[in-house]
């Protein structure tokens, strides 16, 4: 809708949105919300009950003279009250809030902790502007999943589902290129090998499932640290804490896992040297997962580059590159 379609009300509360950035929370205020003076009584605020309440509606806000917000009434605690009761006696005034410049992820993060059906907005000067309510904010925190899935599958933000083919090709065609570069690295890891894959023939059969449980395993880490930073989860003082935990994840499916592949292929081969080498691969292929999960969109988040977009090639490079020279190194020293 152009600014010229909107009426006065709706003129307003669009220049309001426009002085804050689209990162800020201001930019995205809702004005659906119920205000009242200070001075009015609980039989006046009553009557405007009855024209409606807007949807997440479970307070009533109290603004001065000046707009400024003092306090909030409980909508059920109104209904009870005397008509003659004083607004500020049922008021609470020890409220949450949030502010216009807040960044937009933190404070819908805020909300959906909050148990609040929403939260008041704020400017410096505590005048009320407007709300998040809290189907705003799950809006949000799904929009930021998404974003963080398709910039993980080298899509652009503003690439549409029905866009030209050719600005598609080019959006996602430099991530192939990436991702092709990083498969020849791989290759070329592996072709320092070649003798032994020659000599042991079950080392390539076995190749394609070291890859594989390496690099979901560091994926499913990625995706958690990615979200984590879009959201604001993931801060400086809690990284350490959140490597060991991701360490000890690794480090507990990697003996799970490990056991169980190491077993089926003593099973499928008969070769205890072989189950070992393939055991001890895949321990400290899930290992090195976790730690590049974690590692890898940390740094690319210091270095202001989107880890969601970037992150996955690197990690699959890593993960495949421990994972061969692992268990082609293990299986030159214990198979020949």
């Amino acid at each position: 809708m152009q600014k010229k379609q909107l009426d006065e009300a709706q003129t307003k509360q669009y220049d309001l949105a426009q002085q804050y950035p689209p990162e800020q929370l201001g930019h995205w205020l809702g004005f659906d919300f119920l205000k009242v003076s200070e001075k009015l009584t609980a039989g006046g605020a009553k009557k405007l009950l009855h024209k409606g309440l807007p949807q997440f509606s479970e307070v009533i806000y109290l603004v001065s003279r000046k707009g400024s917000l003092i306090g909030e009434v409980a909508v059920n605690d109104l209904i009870k009250a005397s008509d003659n009761d004083n607004l500020m006696t049922l008021a609470n005034h020890d409220f949450s809030s949030l502010h216009a410049d807040d960044d937009l992820y933190e404070a819908a993060e805020v909300v959906i902790h909050s148990e609040k059906m929403a939260l008041p907005v704020v400017n410096a000067d505590n005048k009320l502007l407007g709300r998040l309510t809290i189907a705003s904010a799950y809006e949000l925190r799904q929009e930021i999943a998404d974003e963080a899935a398709a910039k993980a599958g080298g899509l652009r933000e503003d690439e549409d589902l029905f866009a030209s083919v050719r600005k598609s090709a080019k959006n996602r065609g430099i991530w192939l290129g990436i991702n092709l570069a990083t498969a020849f690295l791989a290759s070329w890891f592996i072709g320092l090998f070649g003798a032994t894959i020659e000599q042991v023939v079950a080392l390539a059969v076995l190749m394609p499932v070291v890859a594989s449980m390496g690099g979901i395993a560091g994926s499913q880490t990625l995706t958690v640290i990615v979200r984590g930073l879009a959201l604001g989860q993931v801060t400086d003082s809690n990284r350490n804490a959140l490597l060991k935990k991701e360490l000890r994840v690794g480090a507990v499916n990697g003996l799970v896992w490990a056991f169980v592949i190491g077993l089926l292929t003593f099973l499928w081969f008969n070769d205890l040297m072989l189950s070992i080498t393939i055991t001890v691969a895949i321990l400290l292929n899930l290992v090195a997962a976790s730690l590049a999960g974690v590692v890898i969109p940390s740094i690319l988040d210091k270095m202001k580059i989107d880890p969601a977009l970037s992150g996955s090639v690197i990690l699959t490079t890593v993960t495949d590159i421990v994972g061969f020279v692992t268990f082609l190194g293990l299986g030159s020293l214990l198979l020949l």
